[in-house]
């Protein structure tokens, strides 16, 4: 999926998690380009930056780069049985009164909500540092393509 995004941003491998567009961002004409194709709350990942620039006026330096991106991976815990490289899940997740823990990114992710399909991608095997001590397992997952 092509995008545009900050010239200092635009950098291979640079993950970000799109939130609602600016203001300025309803009657640019580069508005089908650039956000129209992102979906708010999502994560991805730049796999190319184009040599074509914009000016944009809300990115630093007024400058945008044609970017290519794709949904992002995620390293996650999940107390899921079955986890199985190659198969589907449904990420809705049970809460956790832990609001302190310092893995608590990777139960819950920025960039994922709980509504979203995904796919293990790999499986990295038993998480035994929980302070909560669950049973949980750590994994490489992707989000469906919608």
């Amino acid at each position: 999926m092509i995008t545009l995004i900050g010239k200092e941003l635009a950098k291979e491998g640079v993950s970000f998690v799109f939130h609602e567009p600016m203001e300025e961002c309803t009657n640019c004409r580069f508005k089908a380009s650039c956000i129209d194709s992102l979906e708010e709350g999502h994560r991805y990942v730049i796999t190319e930056v184009r040599d074509v620039e914009q000016k944009c006026p809300i990115h630093e330096g007024e400058k945008v780069n044609v970017v290519v991106v794709e949904d992002a991976e995620f390293t996650i815990l999940t107390d899921k049985k079955g986890v199985f490289e190659g198969s589907t899940f449904d990420f809705g997740r049970n809460g956790c009164s832990n609001k302190d823990c310092d893995y608590r990114h990777m139960c819950f992710p920025e960039g994922i909500s709980k509504d979203e399909k995904g796919i293990y991608v790999k499986d990295l095997g038993k998480f035994k540092d929980c302070p909560r001590e669950k049973s949980l397992q750590k994994c490489i997952v992707k989000i469906y393509d919608k």
